[in-house]
């Protein structure tokens, strides 16, 4: 089993996959109005509407209301990303700072309040277990 996507339900996509689009230079592919998604190398964000959430179970997912998800950005330099967000992230939850397990994190919301992590191994253990 691999796990290769992750679906934020949303009511704005556009304002979603524009925000996600400038975070990681990476461009969406549009399936519908309702449904785009970034592929990485390692796995796929997945932006839906909440008119999908009808396909699958309606009232299953609700817009911005996740407490406890954090999505997560590995990124070669997290200070140099720092750097880039603050022309159009309006809300970092922390700034750039060396976890004790290694990783040098930046914690900001998106449009929606998830909350996304962008981090990049610093020590030789966190390094040694990123590297694929």
């Amino acid at each position: 089993m691999n796990l290769v996507s992750m679906r934020i339900i949303t009511s704005d996509v556009a304002r979603l996959v524009d925000f996600y689009e400038r975070a990681t230079g990476v461009r969406a592919d549009w399936s519908t109005e309702d449904f785009a998604d970034l592929r990485t190398a390692r796995a796929t964000l997945a932006i839906g509407s909440t008119r999908t959430v009808a396909l699958f179970a309606p009232g299953s997912a609700r817009p911005a209301d996740n407490s406890s998800v954090i999505i997560e950005f590995l990124v070669a330099d997290v200070d140099g990303v720092y750097r880039q967000l603050a022309d159009f992230v309006t809300d970092f939850v922390t700034e750039p700072t060396t976890m004790p397990w290694g990783n040098r994190s930046l914690l900001v919301r998106d449009p929606d309040g998830n909350l996304v992590n962008f981090f990049t191994p610093v020590t030789p253990a966190a390094i040694e277990k990123f590297a694929r």
